[in-house]
């Protein structure tokens, strides 16, 4: 997914979002996702929520769509700039989420839920890069790696090309 959601989290009873920088001996060092970019130790005792973990209920009882698909999907919508924010209506939140996710399940994903993924939204469109992905990486086809496959050019050494090569 273009946005790198694996360093970021949530914490328990700390607004904003985080990324993680180390671990600690009675935590988590975590950086803040905002302009003064402060550190400080996230105790053991609050929950750290990464946000690459975190996904959204579908209808079907059974399914969830991660966050970073949800985050694509507003991205292609609407770029970095949200037409809602965590203070819009009701209605507006709801039909922001609807538009974007219509499958999102309305019993099982509360206002509190779309403020969030509102405001978190924003926070990560500021401060994390968005990577278009680009015709250089491998495609799922495409394998990462030649497996121990090697060309026949390439077995036999020959004393020019390889200096080790015995004569």
């Amino acid at each position: 997914m273009p946005y790198d959601l694996k360093e970021l989290a949530a914490i328990s009873g700390q607004p904003g979002l985080f990324r993680l920088v180390r671990p600690a001996r009675h935590g988590v060092l975590v950086e803040s996702l905002d302009a003064k970019a402060t550190r400080s130790l996230a105790p053991a005792s609050n929950k750290v929520s990464l946000l690459s973990e975190i996904g959204i209920y579908a209808q079907d009882s059974d399914d969830t769509l991660p966050l970073t698909e949800v985050f694509e999907r507003i991205h292609q919508k609407h770029g970095a700039s949200l037409p809602v924010t965590s203070k819009s209506s009701e209605s507006e939140l709801k039909d922001f989420l609807a538009e974007v996710m219509p499958e999102y399940d309305r019993d099982r994903v509360y206002l509190s839920d779309i403020k969030k993924l509102a405001t978190w939204y924003s926070i990560v469109s500021q401060h994390v890069p968005y990577a278009e992905t680009s015709a250089d990486e491998p495609t799922a086809a495409e394998p990462l790696s030649t497996g121990g496959v090697i060309g026949e050019a390439d077995a036999a050494p020959t004393a020019a090309g390889n200096p080790e090569a015995t004569k």
